[in-house]
C-alpha cells in the first residue's frame, strides 16, 4: 500500500525517523525499504516499460538509487551481457581483497629481505674499513 507521496506505511515496508536513526546510528531521516518493494520498483521499469524518473517520482525515490538497481537487474537478467552480474561483482570484490592481501605480504617480505641485505652489507663494510680494504 503506497501513500499519496509514495511513502510506504510503517507496517514492515519502510521505516522512517527515529526508528531508522536507532538502527543505522545516522542522524536525519533515512528510509529503509524491503527487498520486495525494491524489486517491485525495478519491475515497474523493466517489465511495464515506465521510465526510471517516472517511477522514482511516483514512489518518492531518488532516480540514482532506482537507476542503480535497474542497471543491476538488467545485468542479472542478461547473464552479464549488460554489465557485471551480482555474482560477478561479489567475485570481483573478493579478488580485489585477495590482491590487497598479497600486495601487503609482498611489501612486508620485500622490506624484510632488504633490511637483511642492508644489515649484511653494513657489517661487511665495517670490517673493510673506510677505504674498503681489509684490516
Amino acid at each position: 500500500m503506497i501513500h499519496s507521496r509514495g511513502h510506504i506505511p510503517r507496517d514492515g515496508y519502510c521505516v522512517e525517523g527515529n526508528q531508522a536513526r536507532e538502527r543505522t546510528g545516522r542522524q536525519g531521516k533515512r528510509r529503509q525499504y524491503t527487498d520486495e518493494f525494491k524489486a517491485g520498483a525495478v519491475r515497474l521499469v523493466l517489465d511495464e516499460g515506465k521510465s526510471v524518473g517516472q517511477v522514482a517520482r511516483d514512489l518518492d525515490l531518488t532516480p540514482s538509487a532506482l537507476g542503480g538497481r535497474v542497471k543491476q537487474a538488467r545485468a542479472d537478467r542478461s547473464k552479464g551481457k549488460a554489465g557485471l552480474t551480482t555474482e560477478e561483482r561479489a567475485e570481483l570484490a573478493a579478488l580485489r581483497k585477495d590482491l590487497r592481501v598479497v600486495k601487503m605480504e609482498r611489501d612486508i617480505l620485500g622490506k624484510a629481505f632488504f633490511a637483511k641485505e642492508n644489515a649484511r652489507s653494513s657489517r661487511s663494510s665495517w670490517r673493510r674499513g673506510p677505504a674498503g680494504r681489509s684490516r
